[in-house]
């Protein structure tokens, strides 16, 4: 299968690893890789966060990287992409009230791209209502939403380590999962990795 072009939407605060690593790894095995954001065009920077599991109730944040984006978010068109990617952190918390982001993840459900969110991401498919009798993985925090949008959570029954797959929908606990669910989503874009 040829090259597939994959739309990134993400915001400030965007888990750091939620978007360096998939970025990279689908860059990697030669995919086209858009990164975009609401207010933003091509060269502007996101801020990123670390999130990490330390023993505390919940995860902890440290500042990370500046991520330059590659794309306009004005410009972005859902035609122009074979699949979409929603990573985590505190970014989804506020893109989901954007209606052109909403929009936008409404377009690729409806066109049955295959779309991938990790962590925090799921909030947006939720507020898109494209979760209604899916199954979905997400960080614990956010299972209120996915069940409250009509989706089923699916617990992370092995630690933060593995994916779900629900048709075209690649969901994921968190970044410990990021090998699970890129080798899911390349088998749902239909990726061939020749060794």
């Amino acid at each position: 299968m040829a090259a597939q072009k994959i739309l990134f939407i993400v915001g400030d605060f965007v888990e750091d690893y939620e978007i360096m690593v998939p970025f990279q790894m689908l860059t990697m095995v030669g995919h086209t890789c858009h990164c975009v954001s609401p207010g933003k065009t091509a060269g502007d920077t996101v801020a990123t966060a670390i999130h990490d599991f330390e023993g505390h109730q919940t995860y902890t944040e440290k500042p990370g990287h500046n991520f330059a984006l590659n794309a306009t978010f004005a410009d972005t068109q859902a035609e122009d992409y074979d699949a979409l990617v929603l990573p985590g952190g505190r970014a989804p918390e506020y893109l989901r009230l954007d209606a052109r982001v909403v929009e936008l993840v409404q377009q690729f459900h409806a066109a049955k791209k295959p779309i991938a969110a990790v962590c925090h991401g799921p909030q947006i498919l939720a507020a898109a209502g494209i979760l209604s009798d899916r199954d979905c993985s997400c960080y614990p925090a956010v299972s209120p939403e996915v069940q409250l949008a009509g989706g089923r959570y699916v617990a992370t029954a092995t630690g933060f380590d593995n994916a779900h797959v629900d048709g075209n929908l690649v969901t994921a606990p968190a970044w410990p999962a990021h090998p699970a669910w890129m080798r899911e989503f390349l088998k749902v874009l239909g990726s061939k990795i020749e060794a």
